[in-house]
């Protein structure tokens, strides 16, 4: 696997790593495992969003066209 990073990123990395007594490695397997939760949870409430919005319906949707 190859990954290129631009010379800024590169930069704040070094000098956060320095800040938080920190080695490269952990801080970006850090950042993956936040983005990777972060991602996972919009997920879900995308899925739920659009799960509801197929099935919930209006009083008046749900019994038009019932006769009691």
């Amino acid at each position: 696997m190859n990954f290129k990073l631009d010379i800024n990123t590169i930069e704040q990395l070094q000098t956060y790593s320095a800040l938080l007594n920190k080695d490269i490695d952990t801080i970006i397997k850090e950042a993956l495992e936040e983005y990777f939760v972060k991602s996972q949870e919009k997920l879900l409430k995308d899925t739920l969003e659009k799960e509801n919005a197929m099935t919930n319906l209006s009083y008046d949707e749900f019994w038009d066209g019932v006769d009691l």
